[in-house]
This record gives C-alpha cells, sequence and structure tokens, in this order.
C-alpha cells in the first residue's frame, strides 16, 4: 500500500475496537466507492486501500502480525493474505470491481444470414430482389413484450430491476465487486407470470415475410450485404439482429469478369483476320462494332472504353477487352480447297499434296 499506516487510512486509533473499524470502513466504503463518484480514478484509488486496510485489520492474526511488524505477510505466510490466486483470475477476467454495468434488459436478436444469386447484369448495374425469409419476428399479439394481453412483467425481486447482481470478492487490491446478469430474470430486469399463449412468453414467433434487397452496381461473386435490424426479433421485445446476404454472380457465356474489367472472345474466319473486316461483338448495354485489322493475328486484343462494370466506390466504369480467335476450318470444299492451293503455290509455301491432304480424304468419304 501507498500509506503503510492501516490505521490512518481507515482514520482510526490503533486501539479501535472490531465494531469501530467495521464503522470506520462503511462510512469510507460509501464515501469513495466508484458507484458513487462516477468511476473517478482517484476515488477508485482510495477505495481499494480502505478496503485492503480493513481485510487485513478485521482479520484478528493479520492484525496482530502487522501490529507486531509493521507490515502484512498475510494470514499463514502468505503473501496474498485473505485473497487467492483464483480471486486475481476473477477480477482481471471476470469483470473489474467498482464499475457500475449498464442494464441488461432485452438483448438485440441473433445474426442471421441467407445466400442470393443475381446475374452478371444485376452486378454490372445494380438490382432490386425480393426474398421471402421465415425468421423470428416481434409477436403481434403481444407486441413483443412477452406478456399475455391486459397483463404486463414484474419487477425481478433479485435484482431489484436492474438486471445485474454483485459479488464482493477479496482480493489482493481489496475487495472488489463484479456483476453478472441475475440468474433469475437472466438480466432482463422483470418476470413475466402470465406469458403470451401466441409466443409462450419470448415476444416473437417465426413468420414469413418478404423483404427487399437493394443490390448496388459493381458487387462482386462472394460479396456480403449488411443489413442492419433485418435480421432476428430479439427476446421480449429486444432489437432486431443483423441479416448477412453472401452474393453468387452467376457464370455469364458472354463474358468473363476482372475486377470492373470484361474479356469476351470473337470468333473471326481466317479470311477476316487476313483481309480485315467489321464485327459485332456483344456489350452489356446491347452491341458494338469493332474493325478487324488486315493481318490480324490470333489474340488481338481490341479494348473499348467503359463498357465494363461499374465502380462500386466510386465514379465510371471498367473497360470490355475483345479477344480475337481465328478460326481454321477443318472442311474445305473442293473450289475453296484448289483456291488455297493456288495461293499456297503463289506465296512459294510447301503444302501437302492432295492425295495425302485430311480434306481431300474427307471429301472422298462424301462421295
Amino acid at each position: 500500500m501507498a500509506n503503510p499506516d492501516l490505521y490512518a487510512v481507515l482514520e482510526v486509533d490503533p486501539s479501535a475496537s472490531p465494531e469501530e473499524l467495521k464503522r470506520a470502513y462503511r462510512r469510507l466504503a460509501r464515501q469513495y466507492h466508484p458507484d458513487a463518484n462516477d468511476g473517478n480514478a482517484s476515488s477508485e484509488a482510495r477505495f481499494k486501500e480502505v478496503s485492503q486496510a480493513y481485510e487485513i485489520l478485521s482479520d484478528p492474526e493479520r492484525r496482530a502480525n502487522y501490529d507486531r511488524f509493521g507490515s502484512d505477510v498475510g494470514a499463514g505466510g502468505s503473501p496474498f493474505g485473505a485473497g487467492s490466486v483464483q480471486d486475481i483470475f476473477d477480477m482481471f477476467f471476470g469483470g473489474m470491481g467498482g464499475h457500475a454495468a449498464q442494464r441488461r434488459g432485452p438483448q438485440p436478436g441473433p445474426d442471421a444470414e441467407i445466400s442470393l444469386a443475381i446475374t452478371l447484369d444485376d452486378a454490372a448495374f445494380g438490382a432490386t430482389h425480393e426474398v421471402t425469409l421465415t425468421l423470428p419476428q416481434r409477436c403481434a399479439t403481444c407486441d413483443g413484450s412477452g406478456c399475455a394481453p391486459g397483463t404486463s412483467a414484474t419487477t425481478c425481486l433479485e435484482c431489484a430491476g436492474s438486471g445485474e447482481v454483485r459479488r464482493v470478492r477479496n482480493s489482493i487490491l481489496g475487495q472488489m465487486v463484479t456483476a453478472m446478469a441475475c440468474p433469475r430474470c437472466n438480466g432482463m430486469g422483470s418476470r413475466i407470470d402470465t406469458p403470451c399463449v401466441d409466443c409462450h412468453g419470448e415476444g416473437r414467433r417465426n413468420e414469413s415475410s418478404t423483404l427487399t434487397v437493394q443490390v448496388p452496381a459493381g458487387v462482386e461473386d462472394g460479396s456480403t450485404m449488411r443489413l442492419s435490424d433485418r435480421g432476428p426479433a430479439g427476446l421480449r421485445g429486444g432489437p432486431n439482429g443483423r441479416l448477412f446476404v453472401h452474393l453468387s454472380v452467376q457464370p455469364d457465356a458472354r463474358f468473363e469478369r476482372h475486377g470492373d474489367d470484361l474479356h469476351h472472345e470473337a470468333r473471326v474466319a481466317f479470311t477476316q483476320a487476313v483481309l480485315g473486316a467489321s464485327i459485332e461483338v456483344p456489350t452489356l448495354r446491347a452491341s458494338a462494332t469493332i474493325e478487324v485489322a488486315p493481318g490480324s493475328a490470333n489474340g488481338t486484343v481490341h479494348r473499348l472504353r467503359h463498357e465494363g462494370i461499374e465502380h462500386l466506390h466510386g465514379r465510371g466504369r471498367g473497360d470490355l477487352y475483345v479477344h480475337l480467335v481465328v478460326d481454321v476450318p477443318t472442311e474445305l470444299d473442293a473450289i475453296s480447297e484448289d483456291l488455297l492451293r493456288q495461293l499456297a503455290r503463289h506465296r512459294d509455301e510447301p503444302v501437302h499434296e492432295p492425295s495425302v491432304g485430311l480434306f481431300h480424304r474427307r471429301r472422298g468419304a462424301k462421295k
């Protein structure tokens, strides 16, 4: 202790009787209790000093040791005095003593979660979906009170309506006060003598309802929306919990998404790739025309700006990338094959003879 004179801490003479010590302790404890001083740090420290001084001097053996040696080594020589190691754990992990806990009362309902499948267009532009859910909702018969109509809850006698009870423990730092939920009313502060017949006193019951979910533009597959106060109702009028909506974006045959950009494969004939052409490609809104330059190679990429997904946390959109895939025919008619052979001879490019050619065999098989 900061002040070694325990009698001075309790403001009594060394010859004070046990009753005088008790009266002094009660007077000082009421004066410096943290609950009476809004958690003032100096009052709390003074309260601990007073409690520890009384803990030592109220024990005849420990008081005798203190009077003889001027210090306290604890009853039986234990450095923890009348406290224990468990008291220390309770002090630090069971709640700090001296601070008034908040009134318990009805607690919020638990959280719930659902999955919602959306299209790529929904993710790109946003959408509204109607979802039917069966969740605990406030009982309409008792309006969530849990009491039968015409009755009301009564104050719990155990906790006097506070929803909590306090326990005083002796520890190395003195008497510590811990608060816990009242076991008789489960922290509600009141009891129901005549429960509602529809919800059996819970103030809620399972019902189906339709919920409107606003999906914002730009969400990605696997995103989760948190809807406050849209989850299950709490017991006996407690607020609703939260509803988590997990979004699943369905695959789209037209596009592959990377962030806010889209990628599309456009197939073109080898003659279009060689000679050039104008082709139509799909976009999220409709379609667009791109110009295939003569001599375009397989894998050539065209970029269409602002044709991708809308940015979720900012203005603008991603881009659309069109990847050209040059189709090589697997079958040719006689005229097409002859023209290609003429082109090969003109460009001095060696090719297989017709007798061993794949297309020759296929053409012969059709006859």
